[in-house]
């Protein structure tokens, strides 16, 4: 005997439903449509851990041991969500019509020019061997956790600074959060320094502390040479370059804009360009419980984008003067928000970022 079966109209309901959602789901698969997922993958043979956005690049931590290339770990590149590289391709990956100046500079890092009197931000592998041992090198120790998610990823690892025999000055544990939405990309970097057996002082200095090697295209328009100097005097020749397509430009909090921000303080620093037609913005924040808040910026046209909370007698001419320093078995945090939009963000935007930063 036949079952016989009764199409009430929820039924047909459900059954249309479902078939549309299901359709629904391949024609979003079809488009590439963004979930926003978040994966880390530690890629041990390259020694790096990969942060991928919808199977797409976002960043890596390089962790390399090899101190002929790095001298510090580092974000190496970062990749906007609108697909555009914001970082400098030097000296890992060379682009054309890159500057190839300061070989230090390398992806977005964390770390300071005076620290017991060693140099922990110029040291490259360009530095004579008469000078290295006035460098600290920071050398990745192990990955903590790792933790994939959607539209938010943790990584945290620990690392060590060296002196130029190998003992360790200070001990690093920083916490990566990474997070995805629709024509965003946002790193939070949590930094705790620790000091072993010996007090550490971080001397006033110009050369700190977290930072990005911006790409060509998003530096300030040049029309003359520069020269700079490191805080051991050596000089370095930053040449005039063909400015096409150079569309860098600063704002801060305080409304200050262009290269006027250098050696000023604000809460936050972005710095708006064009990248392959496509606009950008790249913004560091300042967290409100950090030494020296709010920040003093190291932010030059050149593509060097950093703030530096440490380095207070340098940029007020005197002024004042911090010279920050840590007991033994004494700790300090510092957390950072690097943020990375499509579009160009006005200043409204961008406060409304940083409020979503200081009350997360």
């Amino acid at each position: 005997m036949k079952k016989l079966v009764i199409w009430t109209p929820i039924l047909l309901l459900l059954l249309t439903s479902s078939c549309c959602g299901d359709k629904k789901k391949e024609s979003v698969m079809k488009e590439g449509i963004s979930k926003n997922e978040i994966v880390l993958k530690d890629n041990v043979k390259d020694q790096k851990v990969d942060v991928l956005v919808d199977g797409k690049l976002f960043t890596s931590y390089l962790y390399t041991k090899d101190m002929s290339v790095l001298k510090k770990t580092t974000l190496y590149p970062i990749v906007s969500a609108n697909g555009e590289v914001i970082t400098r391709g030097f000296p890992i990956d060379p682009r054309p019509n890159e500057r190839t100046d300061h070989p230090h500079h390398i992806g977005a890092w964390f770390n300071y020019g005076d620290v017991n009197g060693l140099d922990y931000w110029n040291n490259s592998d360009a530095i004579s061997e008469e000078k290295k041992d006035g460098m600290g090198t920071i050398r990745h120790e192990k990955i903590i956790d790792l933790k994939s998610g959607n539209g938010k990823a943790e990584l945290v690892v620990t690392a060590n600074w060296l002196k130029p025999d190998g003992e360790v000055l200070l001990k690093e544990k920083t916490k990566f959060i990474f997070y995805a939405e629709d024509g965003k990309r946002i790193i939070d970097r949590i930094v705790t320094l620790t000091a072993l057996e010996e007090p550490v002082l971080f001397k006033d200095n110009k050369e700190g502390m977290v930072a990005i090697r911006t790409a060509r295209q998003l530096e300030h328009p040049s029309d003359k040479p520069v020269v700079l100097s490191d805080a051991h005097g050596n000089k370095t020749d930053v040449p005039v370059l063909d400015n096409t397509g150079v569309t860098g430009h600063y704002l801060s909090s305080e409304g200050l804009e262009g290269t006027d921000v250098w050696g000023k303080r604000a809460k936050w620093v972005a710095l708006t360009g064009t990248i392959n037609n496509n606009d950008v913005t790249v913004a560091i924040m300042d967290e409100p419980n950090n030494v020296g808040y709010p920040t003093y910026w190291h932010a030059r046209g050149y593509g060097l984008f950093a703030a530096n909370a440490l380095g207070q007698k340098v940029f007020s001419d005197g002024k004042e003067e911090l010279n920050f320093s840590l007991e033994p078995k004494a700790e300090v945090t510092f957390k950072y928000r690097i943020e990375v939009l499509d579009g160009k963000a006005n200043i409204e935007q961008l406060e409304s970022e940083y409020n979503n930063f200081v009350n997360k």
